[in-house]
C-alpha cells in the first residue's frame, strides 16, 4: 500500500531544525555541474532544508542528527522538463481511457464511470491502440458510439494527446454544432462521407465544444492540483515544467506556494501570449516562494500531433495523402510571438511535432539575436519529426531540445505508418541531437503519457516499450547512456527550466530535493528499469512521500 504525505505549510512553517540532518549509508548518485557523475554515501543536508555536503565513504562525519539510509540508493529528485500538472490530477477524478484496447472496452468504461449529474467527462483514448478482431480499427470513434453509453447526457472525451476530444450527439447538440458548422483555423471537424460532423473535433475545433463546458469550481480544481502533487511524490518528481497554463491556474499555484502548499516545485509556461501579458505584465517572474514556484516563460503551440494527423508536415500524410496536417500558429505570427517575448525577457517554448512545424519553429527562434538566444534558452517542445536539414539547427542557434523519451516507444508503430521509413531519419533522434551539439531535456509529457519518470529512462536507454519490443530497440542508434538519461531528468532539465543554480544536483548549496529507490538502475538490467520503484520522495529536507 502506498501512502502519501502532504505537509500543509511545508515550507512557510515548518519548525527549524535544531541541527544538520546527516543522510549515512547511502548508495548515492548524482551529477555535477561539469557534468559527470559522482558517487557518494552520506549527504549532509543543512538545517534550511540545502545540501551542505556529500561525502566518500569512510569520510568523517560531521555533528548533526545521523539517519542511517541502509544502502538505499539515493538520487537528486526527478524533474520532468515537460507535462500538465492540472490535467495530471484531473486524470484521478474522470474515466480514464489510456488502458483501453477497444471500443467496448472504452464504452465498458465510460458507463461504469457515469457521474450523477452534469457533463461525462474523461480523458486518454487512443484509436491508435483499438483493435477489432485483431486488427487496428483505422478509425475515429463516433458520437453515435457514444451515444449507447451517455444517452443525452453531455460528454466529451479528450484524446490521449489533448489534441482532439469525442464528443455525443448531446453535446454537439448543446454547442449548437450542426452541417454546416465551420471548423476554425488551426482546427478540423471530421465529417462522414455526407459532411456531417462525427463526433471528433480536431485541434482548435476542439473549442467548439469546450466552451460550452461549465466550469469547474475552485474547491474541485484544488483537489485536482492536490491529486496532482501526490502522484508527483509518488513517481519522484520534485520538479515540473508546466506546459501551457492561464491566469486562474497561476494564481492557484501562487496560493499554494504561499500556504507552503507545493510538494514539487512548478516551472510554469503562460499558454500563449495573452496569459503571458495577463499573468506577468512586468515581465518575467523569477524563481519565488523559497524556488518552488516561477513564470518566466511562454508556450506556443505550432501544431498538432501525430495520433490525429494533426502535426504539420512538409510532404503530406503516407497514410492520407489528402493532408499535411494542422499548422495551429501560422509561421509569421509564431515568429512575431516569439521576437517580441524574446525580447521582453521570456524563455518561449513551442510545441513543435511535424517536420514543417519544427522548421517554422526554428525560422522563428533564428530571427532572436544570437545573445538573446543564448540567455533566453527557448525550447523546442517535443521536436519528434525533424528533417534532415533541420537537425544541426538546434545546435546552431542555442535551442533546447525538450524531449519526451516515452513518446518514440509509443509512437513508433504510428509514426512508421504515418511517415514511412524514408522520413524518419531525423524523427526522435536523441542521439543525433546530442552528437550535434545540442542540449537536450527530457520529460514525459504526462497524462499523454504516464509520469513516472523511470519509464522514461528505460525508454531512453532501450528505445522499446515496456513489453520488450522491438527486440534491440526501434531505430536503436538514437539510444542514450543511462548517465545521459539520468542527466536528461535531472540536471539537464533544471538547466532547461533556469534552475540549474538551485536544483538538478546534490552539489552543496542547492535544495536537497532527493528520492531514494528500491534497486539501483545502474546495476539493474536496462529492460527492468521501468519496474524500480521510488520508496520516498523529500523536498528542501523534508519527505513528502513514504512507500509502505
Amino acid at each position: 500500500m502506498m501512502k502519501s504525505v502532504l505537509f500543509a505549510a511545508l515550507l512557510a512553517t515548518a519548525a527549524p531544525a535544531l541541527a544538520d540532518t546527516i543522510y549515512t549509508n547511502a548508495n548515492g548518485y548524482t551529477m555535477d555541474s561539469k557534468g559527470a557523475l559522482q558517487r557518494f554515501a552520506t549527504l549532509v543536508v543543512d538545517d534550511a532544508g540545502k545540501v551542505k555536503a556529500t561525502l566518500k565513504a569512510g569520510a568523517a562525519l560531521p555533528a548533526g542528527t545521523q539517519v542511517d539510509m541502509k544502502g538505499a540508493t539515493l538520487w537528486p529528485g526527478l524533474i520532468d522538463a515537460h507535462g500538465h500538472v492540472m490535467r495530471l490530477g484531473e486524470l484521478k477524478l474522470v474515466v480514464d481511457l489510456r488502458d483501453t484496447a477497444s471500443i467496448p472496452e472504452a464504452l465498458g468504461k465510460i458507463k461504469a464511470g457515469i457521474p450523477a449529474a452534469g457533463w461525462i467527462m474523461g480523458r486518454g483514448w487512443n484509436q491508435e491502440r483499438w483493435y477489432a478482431d485483431g486488427k487496428l480499427i483505422g478509425r475515429f470513434p463516433t458520437a453515435a458510439e457514444l451515444d449507447a453509453v451517455t444517452g443525452d447526457r453531455p460528454a466529451w472525451f479528450a484524446r490521449v494527446d489533448g489534441h482532439a476530444g469525442w464528443a455525443n450527439t448531446a453535446a454537439m447538440k448543446a454547442a449548437g454544432i450542426t452541417r454546416d458548422t465551420k471548423a476554425p483555423d488551426g482546427g478540423e471537424i471530421i465529417r462522414d462521407a455526407a459532411g456531417n460532423p462525427t463526433g471528433v473535433f480536431v485541434d482548435k475545433a476542439m473549442a467548439l465544444i469546450t466552451r460550452v463546458i461549465p466550469a469547474d469550481d475552485e474547491k474541485r480544481l484544488d483537489l485536482v492540483l492536490e491529486k496532482s502533487l501526490e502522484t508527483m511524490a509518488e513517481v519522484g518528481l520534485t520538479g515540473a515544467a508546466d506546459a501551457g497554463m492561464d491566469k486562474p491556474t497561476w494564481d492557484r499555484y501562487v496560493r499554494f506556494a504561499k500556504a507552503g502548499k507545493l510538494t514539487a516545485r512548478i516551472y510554469a509556461m503562460a499558454g500563449g501570449p495573452d496569459n503571458r501579458k495577463a499573468i506577468a505584465p512586468n515581465g518575467p517572474i523569477p524563481w519565488s516562494y523559497n524556488d518552488t514556484l516561477a513564470m518566466q516563460s511562454m508556450k506556443l503551440v505550432s501544431d498538432g500531433a501525430l495520433g490525429s494527423r494533426g502535426a504539420y508536415l512538409i510532404a503530406p500524410y503516407a497514410d492520407m495523402p489528402s493532408t499535411r496536417g494542422l499548422e495551429i500558429t501560422p509561421a509569421d505570427k509564431l515568429k512575431t510571438y516569439v521576437t517580441e517575448a524574446s525580447r521582453e525577457g521570456f524563455q518561449v517554448n513551442t510545441h513543435a511535432i511535424g517536420d514543417q512545424a519544427n522548421r517554422s519553429t526554428m525560422d522563428a527562434y533564428a530571427a532572436v539575436p544570437l545573445a538573446e538566444r543564448i540567455a533566453r534558452r527557448h525550447r523546442n517542445e517535443h521536436a519528434q519529426i525533424v528533417d534532415m536539414a533541420d537537425l544541426g539547427r538546434f545546435a546552431e542557434l542555442k535551442v533546447i531540445a525538450s524531449m519526451q523519451p516515452t513518446h518514440a516507444t509509443s509512437d513508433k508503430g504510428m509514426a512508421e505508418a504515418r511517415l514511412g521509413e524514408g522520413r524518419l531519419q531525423g524523427a526522435y533522434a536523441w542521439a543525433q541531437l546530442k552528437k550535434s551539439g545540442a542540449q537536450l531535456a527530457f520529460g514525459s509529457d504526462f497524462p499523454v503519457e504516464p509520469p513516472d519518470p523511470m519509464f522514461g529512462l528505460h525508454a531512453a536507454v532501450t528505445r522499446q516499450s515496456r513489453d520488450g519490443l522491438p527486440a534491440g530497440g526501434w531505430r536503436p542508434w538514437e539510444k542514450v547512456s543511462l548517465t545521459d538519461a539520468f542527466a536528461g531528468f535531472t540536471v539537464w532539465a533544471a538547466h532547461a527550466d533556469h534552475a540549474e543554480t538551485r536544483v538538478g544536483t546534490l552539489e552543496p548549496g542547492k535544495w536537497a530535493d532527493f528520492i531514494t529507490l528500491e534497486r539501483d538502475p545502474f546495476t539493474a538490467p536496462e529492460g527492468d528499469l521501468w519496474k524500480i520503484k521510488v520508496t520516498a520522495t523529500w523536498l528542501a529536507g523534508k519527505q513528502v512521500f513514504k512507500r509502505k
